[in-house]
Protein backbone atom coordinates (compact mmCIF):
# COMPACT_ATOMS: atom_id res chain seq x y z
CA UNK A 1 0.00 0.00 0.00
CA UNK A 2 1.47 3.34 -0.99
CA UNK A 3 2.00 5.78 1.83
CA UNK A 4 0.98 9.43 1.87
CA UNK A 5 2.76 12.23 3.64
CA UNK A 6 1.74 15.87 4.15
CA UNK A 7 3.60 18.58 2.31
CA UNK A 8 6.64 19.68 4.26
CA UNK A 9 7.68 23.33 4.05
CA UNK A 10 11.22 24.23 4.98
CA UNK A 11 12.29 27.81 5.77
CA UNK A 12 15.17 29.30 3.87
CA UNK A 13 18.46 29.21 5.72
CA UNK A 14 21.74 30.90 4.95
CA UNK A 15 24.41 28.63 3.48
CA UNK A 16 27.36 28.11 5.83
CA UNK A 17 30.92 28.52 4.60
CA UNK A 18 32.66 25.29 3.64
CA UNK A 19 35.13 24.27 6.37
CA UNK A 20 38.72 23.39 5.46
CA UNK A 21 39.34 19.83 4.22
CA UNK A 22 40.82 18.72 7.52
CA UNK A 23 37.53 19.42 9.30
CA UNK A 24 35.62 17.22 6.86
CA UNK A 25 37.52 14.09 7.76
CA UNK A 26 35.20 11.27 8.67
CA UNK A 27 36.08 8.42 11.03
CA UNK A 28 37.18 5.18 9.50
CA UNK A 29 34.47 2.52 9.45
CA UNK A 30 34.54 0.10 12.35
CA UNK A 31 34.90 -3.64 11.72
CA UNK A 32 31.64 -5.52 11.39
CA UNK A 33 30.56 -7.31 14.50
CA UNK A 34 28.54 -10.38 13.64
CA UNK A 35 26.12 -12.02 13.88
CA UNK A 36 23.33 -10.01 12.28
CA UNK A 37 19.77 -11.22 12.10
CA UNK A 38 19.35 -13.10 8.82
CA UNK A 39 16.24 -14.29 7.03
CA UNK A 40 17.89 -17.56 6.01
CA UNK A 41 20.39 -19.93 7.53
CA UNK A 42 24.01 -19.08 6.83
CA UNK A 43 25.43 -20.99 3.88
CA UNK A 44 29.03 -22.26 3.76
CA UNK A 45 29.63 -20.34 0.52
CA UNK A 46 27.78 -17.32 -0.80
CA UNK A 47 27.44 -16.95 -4.57
CA UNK A 48 28.00 -13.20 -4.79
CA UNK A 49 28.21 -13.21 -8.59
CA UNK A 50 24.91 -15.05 -8.93
CA UNK A 51 23.23 -12.84 -6.34
CA UNK A 52 24.49 -9.67 -8.05
CA UNK A 53 23.55 -10.83 -11.56
CA UNK A 54 20.03 -11.84 -10.59
CA UNK A 55 19.37 -8.49 -8.94
CA UNK A 56 20.73 -6.41 -11.81
CA UNK A 57 18.14 -7.76 -14.26
CA UNK A 58 15.31 -6.90 -11.85
CA UNK A 59 16.72 -3.43 -11.17
CA UNK A 60 17.17 -2.70 -14.89
CA UNK A 61 13.56 -3.67 -15.63
CA UNK A 62 12.25 -1.50 -12.79
CA UNK A 63 14.30 1.52 -13.85
CA UNK A 64 13.18 1.10 -17.47
CA UNK A 65 9.52 1.29 -16.44
CA UNK A 66 10.06 4.08 -13.93
CA UNK A 67 11.62 6.61 -16.34
CA UNK A 68 9.43 6.47 -19.47
CA UNK A 69 9.49 8.89 -22.39
CA UNK A 70 6.79 11.48 -21.74
CA UNK A 71 6.34 15.23 -21.83
CA UNK A 72 8.70 17.04 -21.90
CA UNK A 73 10.36 14.45 -24.08
CA UNK A 74 13.76 16.14 -24.34
CA UNK A 75 14.27 16.04 -20.58
CA UNK A 76 12.99 12.49 -20.16
CA UNK A 77 15.18 11.18 -22.99
CA UNK A 78 18.19 12.65 -21.20
CA UNK A 79 16.99 11.15 -17.91
CA UNK A 80 16.62 7.68 -19.47
CA UNK A 81 20.05 7.89 -21.04
CA UNK A 82 21.52 8.78 -17.66
CA UNK A 83 19.76 6.04 -15.70
CA UNK A 84 19.88 3.22 -18.28
CA UNK A 85 23.52 3.55 -19.26
CA UNK A 86 24.63 0.36 -17.55
CA UNK A 87 26.98 0.16 -14.62
CA UNK A 88 27.50 -2.14 -11.66
CA UNK A 89 24.33 -0.96 -9.81
CA UNK A 90 26.29 -1.15 -6.56
CA UNK A 91 24.08 1.28 -4.64
CA UNK A 92 20.77 -0.59 -5.09
CA UNK A 93 22.33 -4.00 -4.59
CA UNK A 94 24.03 -2.86 -1.38
CA UNK A 95 20.70 -1.49 -0.15
CA UNK A 96 18.84 -4.74 -0.86
CA UNK A 97 21.63 -6.89 0.60
CA UNK A 98 21.70 -4.84 3.81
CA UNK A 99 17.93 -5.19 4.15
CA UNK A 100 18.07 -8.95 3.74
CA UNK A 101 21.10 -9.21 6.01
CA UNK A 102 19.12 -7.85 8.98
CA UNK A 103 16.13 -10.08 8.25
CA UNK A 104 14.04 -7.78 6.08
CA UNK A 105 12.08 -8.80 3.01
CA UNK A 106 13.56 -7.85 -0.35
CA UNK A 107 10.38 -6.07 -1.44
CA UNK A 108 10.70 -3.70 1.52
CA UNK A 109 13.87 -2.20 0.05
CA UNK A 110 13.57 -2.82 -3.69
CA UNK A 111 11.90 0.46 -4.69
CA UNK A 112 14.14 2.59 -2.50
CA UNK A 113 17.13 0.72 -3.91
CA UNK A 114 16.11 1.68 -7.46
CA UNK A 115 15.65 5.27 -6.29
CA UNK A 116 19.22 5.25 -4.99
CA UNK A 117 20.38 4.35 -8.50
CA UNK A 118 18.46 7.36 -9.87
CA UNK A 119 20.27 9.57 -7.36
CA UNK A 120 23.61 8.00 -8.24
CA UNK A 121 22.91 8.58 -11.95
CA UNK A 122 21.96 12.21 -11.29
CA UNK A 123 25.21 12.79 -9.42
CA UNK A 124 27.20 11.37 -12.34
CA UNK A 125 25.38 13.62 -14.82
CA UNK A 126 26.41 16.68 -12.82
CA UNK A 127 29.89 15.28 -12.16
CA UNK A 128 30.52 14.97 -15.93
CA UNK A 129 29.52 18.57 -16.75
CA UNK A 130 32.12 20.86 -18.35
CA UNK A 131 32.19 23.02 -15.22
CA UNK A 132 32.98 19.94 -13.10
CA UNK A 133 35.03 17.03 -14.50
CA UNK A 134 34.34 17.83 -18.18
CA UNK A 135 34.00 14.13 -19.06
CA UNK A 136 32.77 13.43 -22.62
CA UNK A 137 32.29 9.72 -21.91
CA UNK A 138 30.65 7.72 -19.14
CA UNK A 139 31.00 3.92 -19.13
CA UNK A 140 32.17 4.00 -22.74
CA UNK A 141 29.13 5.95 -23.93
CA UNK A 142 28.67 9.68 -24.54
CA UNK A 143 27.97 11.46 -21.26
CA UNK A 144 24.58 13.10 -20.95
CA UNK A 145 25.77 16.63 -21.68
CA UNK A 146 27.82 15.43 -24.67
CA UNK A 147 24.74 13.81 -26.22
CA UNK A 148 21.92 16.15 -25.19
CA UNK A 149 23.67 19.42 -24.39
CA UNK A 150 24.67 21.00 -21.10
CA UNK A 151 21.23 22.53 -20.56
CA UNK A 152 19.39 19.21 -20.88
CA UNK A 153 22.00 17.47 -18.72
CA UNK A 154 21.52 19.96 -15.90
CA UNK A 155 17.74 19.57 -16.11
CA UNK A 156 17.95 15.77 -16.28
CA UNK A 157 20.09 15.64 -13.15
CA UNK A 158 17.84 18.14 -11.38
CA UNK A 159 14.75 16.09 -12.27
CA UNK A 160 16.17 12.72 -11.19
CA UNK A 161 16.73 13.80 -7.59
CA UNK A 162 13.08 14.64 -6.81
CA UNK A 163 11.87 11.69 -8.89
CA UNK A 164 13.83 9.40 -6.58
CA UNK A 165 12.24 10.94 -3.47
CA UNK A 166 8.78 10.75 -5.02
CA UNK A 167 9.34 7.12 -5.97
CA UNK A 168 10.37 6.13 -2.44
CA UNK A 169 7.33 7.81 -0.91
CA UNK A 170 4.84 6.46 -3.44
CA UNK A 171 6.14 2.91 -3.97
CA UNK A 172 7.65 1.74 -0.68
CA UNK A 173 5.24 -0.83 0.86
CA UNK A 174 4.36 1.32 3.86
CA UNK A 175 3.01 0.72 6.42
CA UNK A 176 2.63 -2.96 5.41
CA UNK A 177 6.36 -3.83 5.51
CA UNK A 178 7.98 -0.51 6.37
CA UNK A 179 6.82 2.03 8.92
CA UNK A 180 6.19 5.63 7.89
CA UNK A 181 8.91 6.67 10.32
CA UNK A 182 11.44 4.38 8.63
CA UNK A 183 10.59 5.92 5.25
CA UNK A 184 11.21 9.39 6.66
CA UNK A 185 14.54 8.24 8.08
CA UNK A 186 15.52 6.87 4.66
CA UNK A 187 14.72 10.20 3.01
CA UNK A 188 16.71 12.06 5.66
CA UNK A 189 19.68 9.72 5.23
CA UNK A 190 19.73 10.26 1.46
CA UNK A 191 19.52 14.04 1.90
CA UNK A 192 22.47 13.89 4.28
CA UNK A 193 24.57 11.79 1.91
CA UNK A 194 24.06 13.96 -1.17
CA UNK A 195 24.01 17.32 0.60
CA UNK A 196 26.51 20.06 1.31
CA UNK A 197 28.57 17.97 3.74
CA UNK A 198 28.41 14.77 1.67
CA UNK A 199 28.70 14.30 -2.08
CA UNK A 200 28.48 18.03 -2.78
CA UNK A 201 31.40 18.60 -0.42
CA UNK A 202 33.38 15.94 -2.25
CA UNK A 203 32.76 17.65 -5.57
CA UNK A 204 33.84 20.98 -4.09
CA UNK A 205 37.04 19.46 -2.76
CA UNK A 206 37.68 17.88 -6.18
CA UNK A 207 37.20 21.24 -7.88
CA UNK A 208 39.58 22.87 -5.41
CA UNK A 209 42.33 20.45 -6.43
CA UNK A 210 42.27 18.22 -3.37
CA UNK A 211 42.27 15.11 -5.58
CA UNK A 212 45.72 16.16 -6.82
CA UNK A 213 47.07 16.55 -3.31
CA UNK A 214 48.46 14.07 -0.85
CA UNK A 215 47.02 10.72 0.15
CA UNK A 216 44.88 12.19 2.93
CA UNK A 217 43.23 14.70 0.58
CA UNK A 218 42.59 12.09 -2.11
CA UNK A 219 41.03 9.70 0.40
CA UNK A 220 38.80 12.49 1.68
CA UNK A 221 37.54 13.28 -1.84
CA UNK A 222 36.78 9.59 -2.43
CA UNK A 223 35.03 9.28 0.92
CA UNK A 224 32.80 12.25 0.18
CA UNK A 225 32.09 11.65 -3.52
CA UNK A 226 31.67 7.88 -3.39
CA UNK A 227 31.92 6.58 0.16
CA UNK A 228 28.97 8.62 1.37
CA UNK A 229 26.68 7.02 -1.20
CA UNK A 230 27.87 3.52 -0.30
CA UNK A 231 27.29 4.13 3.40
CA UNK A 232 23.89 5.66 2.66
CA UNK A 233 22.85 2.63 0.61
CA UNK A 234 23.71 0.23 3.40
CA UNK A 235 22.03 2.36 6.08
CA UNK A 236 18.86 2.72 4.00
CA UNK A 237 18.70 -1.03 3.50
CA UNK A 238 19.07 -1.56 7.22
CA UNK A 239 16.33 0.96 8.01
CA UNK A 240 13.97 -0.67 5.53
CA UNK A 241 14.76 -4.08 6.99
CA UNK A 242 13.85 -2.86 10.51
CA UNK A 243 17.41 -3.01 11.79
CA UNK A 244 17.99 -1.94 15.37
CA UNK A 245 20.05 1.16 16.14
CA UNK A 246 22.81 -1.14 17.33
CA UNK A 247 22.87 -2.96 13.98
CA UNK A 248 22.83 0.32 12.07
CA UNK A 249 25.87 1.47 14.00
CA UNK A 250 27.99 -1.55 13.08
Amino acid sequence: MASAFPLLLFPKVSSPKMPPPSSLLVPKPRPLSLPFRCSAAAAPAFDLRGYWTSLISEIEAELDSTVPIRYPESVHKAMRHSVLSGGKRASPIMCIAACELVGGHRSAAFRAACALEMIHAASLVHDDLPCMDAAPLRRGRPSTHALFGVDMAVLAGDALFPLAYQYIIARTPSPDLVSHFAVLRVLAEIARAVGSTGMAAGQLLDLSGASCGGEEEVVLVLEKKFGQMAECSAVCGGLLGSASDEELGR
